[in-house]
């Protein structure tokens, strides 16, 4: 039985099909919600560390530098804490209880962390179709998820021409069962 469902949340339109999946298998089976959000230092999205030469250094271009960071830091998580808060009066408005956790890291390793935590059932991920730099170093998300999450995994795959124009009914998912 499922009572545990942990969503995988970010800005992406695949994100919000595998929110709504989830809701829909949520809502029958009573069962809670746990939205979740990693912060990926290495991701391109991610502020960088500023660097300063040997040459320009000083203290107060240091600070500076820092302290804008720091800023690009906190703005970056609050974006994504307004969007869980977003999500999860989403949930509730349909009658599912649903929590929300941010953390930083490797999202697929903090992912299979929080699952084995927090007793999941099943984790419900969106799959973008498509291939970067990045994934073809460290792998997808999802991918990462199929093979090592400690519960059954649902990836969520939207058809190639639904990006623009999102309805649930334009999406497919497969489901991977843990061996």
């Amino acid at each position: 039985m499922l009572r545990k469902i942990l969503v995988a949340i970010d800005e992406s339109a695949a994100s919000q099909w595998a929110f709504d999946t989830a809701l829909s298998m949520a809502k029958p089976l009573e069962a809670q919600l746990l939205l979740v959000h990693v912060v990926d230092g290495f991701s391109p999205n991610s502020p960088k560390h500023p660097c300063v030469s040997a040459e320009s250094f000083s203290m107060d271009v240091e600070s500076s530098a820092q302290k804008e960071y720091e800023q690009q830091w906190q703005a970056l998580m609050d974006r994504y804490d307004t969007l869980l808060k977003q999500r999860q009066a989403e949930a509730k408005a349909t009658g599912v209880a649903a929590t929300y956790l941010q953390t930083q890291g490797i999202p697929g390793q903090k992912i299979c962390e929080i699952a084995r935590t927090n007793n999941i059932d099943l984790i419900v991920v969106g799959n973008r179709d498509r291939t970067n730099k990045a994934e073809l170093v460290r792998g997808s998300v999802s991918n990462y998820l199929v093979h090592h999450a400690p519960c059954s995994v649902t990836v969520v795959h939207p058809k190639a021409d639904a990006e623009e124009s999102y309805k649930v009914g334009n999406s497919m998912f497969a489901t991977a069962g843990v061996a």
